[in-house]
């Protein structure tokens, strides 16, 4: 289980876009996708098959894992996350500071 999910607010720790929140888009190993995070300009040919125009397009890049971290809306930033196991088996994911549930 990872600590940050698909769909999950998450605050920029390090890099050019530190300070910036956004929402998780795509999870894969240890990088992710974050909305109008780390955004690249990509020099594209036209690909007339794929319907794809050419020129200059902006997207997301994917940043490394650890300069991330999950947004906690009570406290209004950033924290650390641990798991706990429940009593039928299951881990939940929950914040460090103050232990209450990230999956409301």
């Amino acid at each position: 289980m990872n600590r940050i999910r698909k769909g999950d607010q998450v605050v920029v720790i390090a890099g050019k876009d530190k300070g910036k929140k956004g929402d998780v888009v795509r999870v894969a190993g240890d990088k992710i996708v974050v909305s109008n995070i780390n955004i690249i300009k990509r020099h594209t040919k036209p690909n007339p098959q794929a319907g794809q125009p050419g020129g200059v397009i902006e997207r997301e890049a994917p940043i490394h894992i650890s300069n991330v971290m999950l947004f906690n809306p009570a406290s209004g930033k950033g924290e650390r996350v641990s798991f706990k196991m429940l009593e039928d088996g299951r881990k939940l994911r929950v914040f460090r500071s103050s232990g209450e549930a990230v999956d409301a």
